[in-house]
């Protein structure tokens, strides 16, 4: 009977230990885009808090930095590189069709 205890009591987890992603050093400003490019997902869109782990005052900084940053082009507003690998024409290998009558 013992040994079915054991199984659901619950574990002591050991405390998380969070590091900051923004250091107190560092400027959350519109022109430091190595900082800002750490909250920007690959298709150029801005990372969710709980994603970024910041406070809500510093991911309203962020966004305002990134927005920004957008309008005063120094980020694209989206990431389009697959789009226009896409983009580029296929030759031909056939000519034109033509009706003979």
């Amino acid at each position: 009977m013992d040994k079915y205890k054991k199984s659901f009591r619950k574990s002591k987890r050991s405390p998380r230990r969070r590091y900051p992603p923004i250091e107190s050093g560092d400027r959350i400003d519109y022109r430091n885009m190595s900082l800002i490019s750490r909250f920007i997902s690959e298709q150029g869109k801005i990372l969710s808090r709980r994603v970024n782990k910041l406070t809500l005052k510093q991911q309203r900084l962020i966004t305002s930095a990134i927005k920004q940053a957008r309008i005063l082009s120094l980020l694209p507003f989206l990431n389009n590189e697959k789009q226009f690998e896409r983009a580029k024409p296929i030759p031909r290998t056939t000519g034109p069709r033509t009706r003979n009558k």
